[in-house]
């Protein structure tokens, strides 16, 4: 890959700018091998022991408070190992001999994991390119689906319903109707004037 090349080209570059260099080694953090530039040192044992110290190294910042890991040095009878992180998903490794200046080390490893960084973090991760063909397939032919018919056969795009029409909206009021009351007109007694009334014994 390209990427990848370039990653190479930038640890020869490091290695030329700090002649104490001994090696340099690009990874993922779960331990594989991007580019190395390791004479003398297996890459894949280096690179998967690398991680393995991350990830006692992600623990301990963690708890001591110390926030998100940034570099990790190693001191031995013979030089140094440095590891950087590189962008999100990688970390840059440096070997360096006994009389390497630290703080020109630690310049140099931070300037070169961030260049890497962003060149891997540009990478198409399998995933994505995965997710991303699927959506492009799906854009291209929505109307065809991945399901197939028992015969193996893809059916073929559904036919073509007219769009229902809107149902004209109709506004319903909540509060009960008053139904008016039946009157029915009342009798009213006929009364004579005037009339004697009689009572028999």
């Amino acid at each position: 890959m390209a990427a990848e090349a370039e990653v190479l080209d930038e640890l020869h570059r490091l290695r030329a700018r700090v002649p104490q260099l001994t090696g340099a080694l690009a990874a993922s953090v779960d331990g594989l091998v991007l580019a190395h530039d390791t004479p003398g040192v297996e890459p894949e044992g280096l690179a998967a022991l690398t991680a393995a110290a991350l990830g006692v190294a992600v623990r301990m910042t963690d708890a001591a408070g110390r926030g998100e890991l940034r570099e990790l040095l190693l001191r031995g009878a013979n030089g140094y190992v440095a590891t950087y992180a590189a962008g999100s998903s990688a970390v840059l490794t440096l070997l360096a001999q006994d009389r390497v200046n630290v703080g020109r080390l630690h310049l140099e490893g931070r300037r070169a994991g961030g260049r890497i960084g962003e060149l891997v973090d540009a990478l198409p991760r399998p995933d994505d390119s995965a997710a991303s063909n699927a959506r492009a397939a799906a854009t291209r032919n929505p109307a065809r689906s991945l399901a197939r018919t028992a015969d193996g056969t893809t059916p073929g795009p559904p036919a073509q319903t007219p769009a229902p029409t809107p149902a004209k909206a109709t506004v319903r009021s909540t509060m009960p109707r008053r139904t008016p009351r039946a009157t029915t007109p009342r009798p009213t007694p006929r009364t004579t004037p005037n009339a004697p009334t009689t009572s028999e014994s």
